[in-house]
């Protein structure tokens, strides 16, 4: 799907809408961030979306990618294709195993939100927690002979689920941390601690027309 160019307007970046807290924000950040590709990020606050991300995408969900021929990119994992297409440093793309990410945007979303949001949900917390702990006890085996989940060095599925696994956590820290996942906790704390996942959570004033542009990454 693309927006026609008049509306949105052509410019010599891509322009980038997105949310800082937003874990498939964060791995379209990533994988923008690696493969070099330089955009006008626009910082959306959920509650006053502008009319320009709705205009490029009416369902107005973070991110959205405004190529520079004013096409549209609505999703994460196509955001993150669509920068490793174009330049992939560390070879990501041989790193994807599209049913890992499948099943974490799938049932671990599912339950990961009904974990850490049953208000809005009217949720069992707990049972929707033992759950996602199941499916992250098959991320705990696969990490038993490798660094990463699909070999030692990272690729787009690491990228693409460590956000959600950081959610989940910081949901309940302290009890987390006390499960007998090691290798998935050192596995998060690798990612956590790395200097792609600190240059991607730069905080950034919420995005207003007139607003100077911001480009990102930050030279």
């Amino acid at each position: 799907m693309s927006a026609p160019a008049h509306r949105i307007g052509v410019t010599d970046k891509p322009i980038l809408y997105s949310f800082r807290r937003c874990p498939y924000a964060m791995r379209a950040r990533m994988a923008l961030l690696i493969s070099g590709t330089a955009c006008f990020i626009r910082e959306v606050k959920l509650s006053h979306k502008p009319e320009e991300l709705i205009a490029a995408s009416p369902k107005a969900t973070v991110p959205v990618i405004v190529r520079a021929d004013g096409g549209v990119i609505e999703e994460s994992l196509a955001i993150m294709r669509w920068a490793l297409a174009r330049n992939d440093p560390e070879g990501w793309l041989e790193r994807e195993d599209r049913v890992l990410i499948e099943t974490n945007d799938g049932p671990f979303k599912h339950h990961l939100d009904r974990y850490k949001y049953p208000e809005r949900h009217a949720s069992d917390p707990a049972e929707h927690r033992a759950a996602g702990m199941a499916l992250l006890g098959v991320l705990e085996a696969r990490l038993a002979a490798r660094a990463n989940l699909c070999g030692d060095a990272r690729g787009l599925t690491d990228i693409a689920i460590f956000p959600f696994v950081r959610q989940f956590a910081e949901t309940d820290r302290t009890w987390f941390d006390a499960q007998p996942l090691p290798r998935l906790q050192a596995w998060l704390s690798d990612h956590l601690q790395s200097m792609l996942f600190s240059e991607i959570m730069v905080r950034l004033e919420p995005w207003r027309p007139g607003d100077a542009p911001l480009i990102f990454p930050a030279s």
